[in-house]
Formats: C-alpha cells, structure tokens, sequence
C-alpha cells in the first residue's frame, strides 16, 4: 500500500536532470519570421558555419507561410478548389468526344452480350 506522502513522478535519489546528463546544449540563435496575418515566430537555430536559415517558415498560430521581412510577408498559397475525377475528364475531352466513346463502348458492350439492352437503330 502507498503511503500517503510519496512523491509522484520521480524517485528520490533518481539522479540529475537536466543539462548535466544531456551534455551542454550548443550555443544558438533566433530568427524571426511573420506570416500576412502578422503573427510573428522565432526558432532557434544552432550556431554553425553550415547552417542555412529557411527563407520561409509555417507560421504554428495559423498555418501561413511566414517570412523574414516584416512589412512584405509571403503570399498566402492560392487554395484550388478540389476537382474530382469527372472535372478532370471535361478539361481534357469535348462533349462530342465524350458521347462517342460512350457510343463505341455501348456497342462494344453489346456486341460481347453485356448489358441485355436492345440495339438501337
């Protein structure tokens, strides 16, 4: 049975925590980015010869791109509405186009006995 005064969610005498097991952390730096909204963001970055800060970052408070410069923000990405498979088919054939393959593949249809309708004349 637990007494009534243990201490919940670490053991006494566990050991450090902290930088001191993990090794010390390296030195970094903070780069701001604002989104068209005007959120502003700052990750840290390792300080490194060969690091190469992003142009661009997702702003995390509404999902935008956000960018370096504060007064001219990324454009937002242009939502294109979603097209589904029967939009696709009308951009690339005609009307006509489409009611003669639907003639070629009733007949061809017909011909194999599939679909019991009667020929038309």
């Amino acid at each position: 049975m637990v007494g009534t005064n243990a201490i919940r969610g670490s053991r006494v005498g566990s050991g450090p925590m902290g930088e001191s097991e993990r090794g010390e952390a390296a030195p970094r730096f903070f780069v701001s980015y604002w989104c068209a909204k005007g959120h502003e963001t700052r990750p840290s970055f390792a300080r490194d010869d060969e690091i190469e800060v992003p142009e661009v970052w997702d702003c995390p408070t509404c999902g935008l791109p956000a960018g370096q410069d504060r007064d001219n923000p990324p454009e937002p990405p242009r939502i294109e509405p979603y097209k589904t498979h029967l939009a696709y088919v009308k951009e690339r054939r005609s009307d006509g186009d489409g009611a003669a393959l639907l003639a070629e593949a009733l007949e061809s249809m017909r011909a194999r006995g599939v679909g019991g309708g009667a020929p038309q004349a």
